[in-house]
């Protein structure tokens, strides 16, 4: 989505809202497609004595495995971003600023890049830090119940270790 920002510039006071789908669907993240529904974006550029701001406000909905117990997470997200635009950069160095020396930006990829950034290093299901996990030797999800294995079982790696316990 191309978002003329000419009149915003050159006006002070001046507001401008665009509101569109953007589809992310095809969007891996971690060898996951989490987004399960088009994102519902809108956008507002406003001038404010000269500075110029886009503020996105992006809901989506989203599926995915929590990081411990693999059970499937879904949900709606909303999440809020904004940025300062300027025409002209003048330390090509500085990513405080987005630049839009044409008076246009390219939205799509302003908000892909902001989702992709913002989004969770660990996702947890609704148990949070309290999500048990799989069992590392049978596979069954600890939260449903205990599943019997042996768990004093050491790591071979570690069974030096045993042993010298044990003389």
């Amino acid at each position: 989505m191309l978002f003329e920002l000419k009149s915003v510039f050159l006006n002070d006071g001046e507001t401008k809202e665009v509101s569109y789908q953007l589809d992310m669907k095809d969007t891996e993240i971690d060898g996951i497609f989490p987004f399960t529904s088009p994102v519902s974006v809108t956008a507002v550029a406003q001038n404010r004595a000269s500075l110029v701001t886009l503020s996105l406000r992006c809901e989506y909905g989203y599926c995915r495995p929590c990081d411990r117990c693999m059970e499937d997470v879904r949900g709606t997200e909303v999440r809020q971003f904004t940025h300062p635009l300027v025409q002209e950069l003048v330390d090509e160095t500085n990513d405080d600023y987005i630049e839009t020396p044409d008076f246009t930006l390219e939205l799509d990829e302003v908000v892909r890049t902001d989702l992709i950034l913002s989004y969770p290093q660990k996702f947890f299901c609704s148990r949070g830090e309290d999500c048990r996990g799989l069992c590392p030797k049978c596979g069954k999800n600890l939260n449903e119940g205990d599943c019997g294995c042996d768990k004093t079982v050491v790591d071979p790696r570690l069974e030096i270790l045993k042993q010298l316990m044990e003389d």
